[in-house]
C-alpha cells in the first residue's frame, strides 16, 4: 500500500496510499517504510512523529489553561467530566513522579551552604 516519494539523494520524502506519477511501491513492513515512519535518519522525524509532538505540546497548554483558570477560581474542578478529572489528576500525578526522578543541576550554591529555591512553574497540586 505505501508509495514513497523519494529525494534526489534516495531518502523517503513522503508516503503516499494512492500512485502518484513518479512514486515507487514499498511494502508496509520494508525497513526504509519503517524507519521512516520512525523518524529515523531524516533529522526531522516522520510527519506522525510530528504531529504527535505538537500535540503532546498543546495538551501541556491546555492542562497549564486549565489549572490557570482552576487558580483564579473561574473554573472548579469539579465543573469537569468525571473522566477528565481523572486525566488531570494522572497526568498531573505522573509528572510529579517525573520531577522527583529528574537531574537537579540547582539543587544548591556552588558553595552548597544551602540549597536555592527554584520558583516552581506549575501549580502543582491546584487540582
Amino acid at each position: 500500500m505505501p508509495y514513497v516519494l523519494r529525494s534526489t539523494d534516495g531518502q523517503i520524502l513522503s508516503l503516499h496510499r494512492e500512485a502518484e506519477e513518479v512514486a515507487e511501491f514499498l511494502p508496509p513492513d520494508d525497513p526504509q517504510v519503517r524507519a521512516f515512519l520512525r523518524g529515523d535518519g531524516d533529522g526531522e522525524g516522520a510527519p506522525a512523529q510530528q504531529f504527535a509532538s505538537l500535540d503532546a505540546d498543546l495538551v501541556r497548554v491546555l492542562e497549564d489553561l486549565i489549572d490557570a483558570l482552576i487558580q483564579r477560581n473561574i473554573l472548579m474542578v469539579t465543573d469537569l467530566p468525571v473522566q477528565a478529572q481523572q486525566k488531570l489528576f494522572d497526568r498531573k500525578s505522573f509528572r510529579s513522579n517525573l520531577k522527583n526522578y529528574s537531574l537537579r543541576l540547582f539543587d544548591a550554591d556552588p558553595d552548597a551552604s544551602r540549597p536555592i529555591e527554584v520558583v516552581p512553574t506549575d501549580f502543582d497540586n491546584s487540582l
